[in-house]
């Protein structure tokens, strides 16, 4: 048989990588899903690489060729479970609302952050325990808080250009509290109030700290 005969076809080839890449796609899809499952079970700090690897049945080294390292794995989580895009989408829709005027359109707006952080609750104390404990993680972290402000355009134009650092400081203490309130509200069980009531607080107290000076 000449060698030309034995030559494997190109399309085989392309066949061939195909379903390795494909494969590879399903094992990151799995370590991501397998990641999430125990860090919202168990949070970030007592979750090992191992546990993960054992989660979706494969070894700790297959999960060194998709992911450096457990916080990569969690930044992973996070962009697959869409956090970022929808609070950037959260705060501009918070511009919208300020624009407003209207004190009940704020309301409304504090009562669906509350229903968001519900969403998003199986990721809440892993994501906290991961800033805390990975230094390259408060990075991550603080330029996720700074696009919030940043995606607030006509309520930062409100402020004078001297006092424009005051405007996203005060988004970015808004954006905390609400935190901790859910945590202490939903997670600890330390707080005892409705949703409604607390949007109602909150809005009380935040409304009027987020309008422009004269």
């Amino acid at each position: 048989m000449s060698s030309e005969s034995s030559r494997v076809p190109p399309e085989a080839n392309v066949g061939a990588r195909s379903l390795r890449d494909e494969q590879k796609r399903r094992t990151r899809a799995a370590l991501v899903d397998g990641a999430r499952r125990l860090f919202g079970d168990r949070g970030y700090a007592s979750v090992r690489v191992d546990d993960i690897a054992a989660a979706v049945g494969c070894s700790r080294a297959t999960f060194y060729l998709h992911f450096a390292s457990k916080s990569e794995v969690l930044r992973a989580v996070a962009e697959a479970a869409g956090t970022e895009p929808t609070a950037v989408r959260f705060y501009e829709d918070l511009d919208r609302v300020l624009d407003t005027g209207s004190r009940a359109e704020f309301v409304g707006w504090v009562a669906r952050a509350i229903e968001w952080f519900e969403q998003y609750r199986d990721l809440l104390s892993a994501w906290d325990e991961a800033t805390a404990l990975e230094p390259e993680f408060r990075e991550v972290a603080r330029q996720g808080i700074l696009a919030l402000p940043n995606a607030m355009p006509s309520y930062l134009s409100r402020w004078p250009q001297d006092r424009r650092d005051e405007a996203v400081l005060r988004v970015e203490l808004l954006v905390a509290q609400l935190e901790r309130f859910f945590t202490r509200w939903a997670m600890q069980r330390t707080i005892d109030v409705s949703a409604e009531r607390a949007a109602e607080v909150l809005a009380e107290i935040w409304y009027p700290a987020l309008r422009a000076p004269r």
